[in-house]
């Protein structure tokens, strides 16, 4: 492995986790150094393995998989037979985190939930991550993000007003899971590396789902009111939104009162400002309707790319409405290297992979394993962590251990 020192190296991860929440969680982990076994099953493995096509170029490997699985070694393993249970417990044992989305006390009937090794491994830190938590009537559910997009309530806000609710593009409730399960992970570091002690780390997708409502569950506790379903325009700022132009489409977002006078001043609108509908922030909220039946015409006179460069220079916000291969072409996602090329066993090639976003001055993010094929690294990881010799590989192998 390459030596280059992260913020978490010589942290030893035990990962029971797959598909994309607890995947997350722990590559983020992966990225800042930490020294991750992942544990699949012998034969088929995470089940992203298999959501595809598309598959990676010239590979039969899951491009979703791949996605969020860098930097891990895959170590196949029945924890299902008694012989996987004690292999696992001796991995564990020089583990410092262990990580698991298993549906709540799935574990325990392999001796490997968190009330069984807790007094094992008094240090070990042990994340959770269930689709409802480890408490409450729902905890027994299993957890699925469009589930838990409609449960916790963005699907009620995310549509068109006069259209059925919709959840967001990407399965964003899985991926706001294990971003707060990493960082529940590092605070729970942190006070193990204060006091010895280890603790769990309970991460329910519903709750994570119910914290990052942000402003739309802030409006709803001031006023006990749903927040409607407002399409493409913000609920607290106008204007804030999605207008056509004279040949596509474009988000203009004017975030105060200086910057609307600024706008109307520079595009002919001065007569706005004395009117006291358009005066002020909150005049132009109630007047929502009236601010976009005015402006639309306005937008809709010019392409796209003049409004781009006009608004630009005043310092108004805006921004094209891009396509991913937009997105991946743009020079400034480009100049952040927002992609990286990653060697991978499957192909000579290689493959791109998103890069990590968090920009860290002295220890940045490392991609020092690709995505790993399946069960790549089981004799590695036994040989170097148990000793294990040829001929004890061989048996396990043989009898479907590993």
């Amino acid at each position: 492995m390459n030596e280059t020192k992260g913020p978490l190296t010589g942290i030893k991860v035990f990962d029971l986790t797959r598909v994309l929440a607890g995947p997350t969680c722990v590559q983020m982990l992966a990225d800042l150094g930490a020294d991750v076994v992942k544990i699949e099953k012998p034969g088929s493995g995470d089940d992203t393995r298999g959501f595809a096509p598309p598959f990676m170029p010239g590979t039969q490997e899951s491009a979703y998989f791949v996605g969020v699985n860098r930097n891990k070694r895959s170590v196949t393993l029945d924890i299902s037979k008694p012989e996987g249970q004690a292999i696992a417990l001796d991995l564990i044992a020089q583990s410092d985190i262990l990580c698991e989305n298993f549906k709540v006390g799935a574990l325990a009937k392999y001796g490997l939930g968190y009330e069984q090794l807790r007094g094992k491994f008094p240090s070990l830190v042990y994340c959770s991550i269930t689709g409802f938590g480890q408490t409450g009537p729902y905890a027994p559910r299993p957890g699925y993000d469009s589930l838990v997009q409609a449960m916790g309530g963005v699907m009620s806000l995310t549509g068109q007003p006069d259209g059925e609710p919709q959840k967001v593009g990407i399965p964003i409730a899985d991926l706001f899971a294990g971003l707060y399960g990493c960082i529940g992970v590092l605070a729970a570091l942190r006070h193990r590396d204060a006091t010895g002690e280890g603790q769990q780390i309970d991460i329910g997708m519903l709750d994570t789902h119910c914290a990052w409502l942000a402003n739309q569950g802030m409006n709803y506790l001031a006023t006990g009111e749903n927040p409607p379903r407002l399409g493409n325009q913000h609920p607290n700022i106008v204007p804030y939104q999605v207008f056509a132009t004279a040949d596509g489409f474009m988000v203009l977002s004017i975030g105060n009162d200086p910057t609307f006078k600024r706008f109307c001043e520079n595009f002919g609108l001065e007569h706005l400002l004395a009117d006291e509908r358009f005066a002020t922030n909150a005049a132009r909220v109630g007047n929502r309707q009236l601010v976009t039946d005015t402006l639309t015409p306005v937008i809709a006179a010019k392409p796209t790319a003049e409004w781009i460069s006009r608004l630009e220079a005043l310092k108004i916000g805006c921004g094209p409405i891009n396509t991913l291969a937009e997105v991946f072409a743009d020079p400034h996602v480009q100049a952040r290297e927002v992609v990286v090329q990653m060697p991978h066993a499957a192909t000579p090639d290689g493959v791109r992979v998103v890069a990590n976003p968090v920009r860290l001055s002295a220890t940045p993010p490392q991609y020092r394993l690709p995505p790993p094929t399946l069960g790549q690294h089981t004799e590695e990881v036994l040989r170097e962590r148990l000793g294990y010799d040829h001929r004890r590989l061989e048996t396990l192998r043989a009898s479907g251990i590993i």
